[in-house]
């Protein structure tokens, strides 16, 4: 079993997220046997979890109008905005070899070779001084598992302010004012830290911890899957989704993610559901419209209806005035 090291050119969010979950998909068949990092950049792109409301998360007219791409993952998490001052990491490891423990420590390792000391820190953040300078989201198949990231090096914090507009109760839960007060570029903790440089670092805290493998170009690589994700990544319909003419919109944050519901009821029951999460558990959502579908609009029931889904949002709803 030989690690392997990748690094992308290719600076289009909807080609990079569909080779990322090709490799994903080659581990789960056996393909790749052993750990794998990918290292790729986004040119000015807000990327959304899989559950997220793109209309809730983004100012998408001004993204349209400054040229800024939407693209959805197929994990879990929130809305994080990529540009070429913006490294991303993906970790690709069979499902018996997954360690976050040791994943963390080729970040922190590569990040700390320039003096920068880093901790994990809540549900998916990496912080250094107590500010954020990257996210990092979770995927698991039977057979595979992707562990991935942003590493902010030098981004733009002025269009990610303008693009990323999360909701009020999500920074109020986290005791901030605006978005660039959350965030950090690892160029302002070090100025020897570059794009190049920690890709160094990175291929070299890599192979510290996993031992000497191949390194490569990740466009370069024939995946069968790849096409046919490329282009449902590119569609409106997987970036935007479908929103309802609802009757009803519910929505409350807990302290592991904010749920919003969008309901239309006929003769007093679900007749659809959008749920929208930003959860880590990138299913949630659908777990949640499975669920509520059919069931009575009424607190008991709809708390009845989604208590195996999730205890958390099972008590909000049963504790509803509708």
């Amino acid at each position: 079993m030989i690690p392997r090291f990748l690094t992308g050119h290719d600076v289009n969010p909807h080609r990079n997220l569909a080779r990322e979950e090709a490799l994903l998909l080659a581990c789960d068949r056996g393909e790749i046997d052993s750990p794998l990092l990918y290292l790729w950049q986004n040119a000015n792109t807000v990327v959304i979890g899989r559950a997220q409301n793109a209309w809730r998360e983004c100012a998408t007219e001004r993204m349209r109008e400054e040229g800024c791409t939407l693209a959805r993952r197929t994990t879990g998490g929130g809305a994080v905005f990529h540009d070429l001052g913006n490294l991303n990491f993906s970790f690709i490891v069979p499902r018996a070899q997954y360690d976050l423990a040791r994943q963390l420590s080729v970040i922190q390792a590569a990040v700390g070779s320039f003096g920068i000391a880093c901790e994990f820190s809540g549900r998916n953040d990496l912080l250094a001084g107590g500010r954020k300078f990257s996210g990092n989201a979770f995927r698991f198949l039977n057979g595979a598992a992707l562990h991935h990231g942003t590493l902010l090096i030098r981004a733009d914090g002025a269009r990610m302010a303008r693009f990323l507009q999360p909701s009020k109760e999500k920074l109020e839960a986290k005791g901030v004012k605006s978005v660039p007060s959350r965030v950090v570029n690892l160029s302002e903790l070090s100025a020897d830290v570059t794009v190049e440089r920690l890709s160094g670092a990175l291929r070299r805290a890599f192979e510290a911890e996993y031992g000497p493998g191949g390194a490569g170009s990740a466009d370069a690589l024939e995946l069968p899957d790849y096409a046919a994700l490329a282009a449902r990544n590119a569609t409106w319909d997987w970036n935007y989704g479908e929103t309802l003419a609802f009757d009803a919109a519910l929505q409350h944050r807990f302290p592991w993610g904010g749920v919003e519901l969008q309901l239309r009821l006929e003769n007093g029951r679900v007749a659809a559901a959008r749920a929208f999460t930003d959860a880590m558990d990138a299913d949630l959502g659908e777990k949640l419209e499975t669920a509520l579908m059919g069931r009575r609009f009424a607190p008991k029931e709809l708390s009845e209806a989604v208590t195996p889904v999730n205890e958390d949002a099972a008590a909000w709803l049963g504790a509803l005035e509708l």
